[in-house]
């Protein structure tokens, strides 16, 4: 006989229970922490590193709920550890250089383009996979780009993720260009893998679901205890789907 229990699925396969909220989800939406060798708690965005690790949900409510609770204290076993009290924004550093290297990655490959007028090219050619607004951009700059966008793809201009994430500071130091306010990503192994992080953190900070493939997103599960619950429509806060 299989045992199905969600405690047998948990040692057996790619399920862990969140320190916090007692949530047992698939490893891609949790986030592994470790100790580090100075003994400092850290998160483990690639489930690499070495050590015992435990499992919070990925959002920041819970992370912060975390270390409000001691929760990594009685985890590891150690009353005295030390556990900074803004873990939960380290961790949304972390993402953010993460999603940037992907970005450089896909500028090295080519498949990244900057520029207003490059990317009303793209747009026009129907080449554009993804969208990408610094966020100090200006409004005026945004509305014209996604205008034309749907003037070229009509409804399928929804499907166009457009992502706002970034200051222009940083898709500068990403890309190694000055001033870059508007890109353009084509489709391709390097995108997707850009597009996967820049959702994890628009689901991180929302504390909702964003699937990585469709672009949907969904509140937090109800086993969850309401930790970092918000409604769906907040999910893509700086990504999202189309206007």
């Amino acid at each position: 006989m299989v045992d199905l229990s969600a405690q047998a699925l948990e040692e057996t396969g790619p399920l862990r229970t969140c320190i916090v909220t007692r949530a047992v989800r698939p490893a891609d939406d949790m986030l592994r922490f470790v100790l580090d060798p100075q003994g400092e708690v850290v998160v483990d965005l690639r489930r690499k590193l070495p050590g015992r690790g435990v499992w919070v949900s990925a959002n920041a409510a819970t992370v912060r709920e975390a270390v409000k609770r001691k929760a990594f204290q009685r985890s590891f076993k150690r009353n005295g550890l030390a556990v900074s009290a803004t873990l939960a924004e380290s961790v949304d550093d972390l993402m953010q250089r993460d999603a940037l290297q992907a970005l450089a990655m896909a500028n090295k490959a080519g498949a990244v383009v900057t520029g207003s007028t490059k990317v009303e090219a793209a747009i026009a050619s129907g080449t554009i996979a993804v969208l990408v607004h610094a966020s100090d951009g200006r409004p005026d700059g945004i509305r014209k780009l996604d205008a034309q966008l749907r003037q070229r793809h009509g409804e399928g201009a929804n499907d166009v993720p457009k992502i706002n994430l970034f200051h222009a500071e940083q898709l500068d130091l990403a890309l190694g260009r000055t001033n870059v306010i508007h890109a353009a990503l084509a489709g391709g192994g390097t995108c997707d893998a850009f597009l996967a992080r820049c959702r994890r953190i628009a689901s991180y900070r929302s504390g909702a679901i964003v699937d990585a493939r469709e672009g949907s997103a969904h509140p937090p599960r109800e086993h969850d205890d309401g930790v970092g619950r918000h409604d769906a429509g907040e999910a893509m806060n700086g990504l999202s789907p189309g206007t």
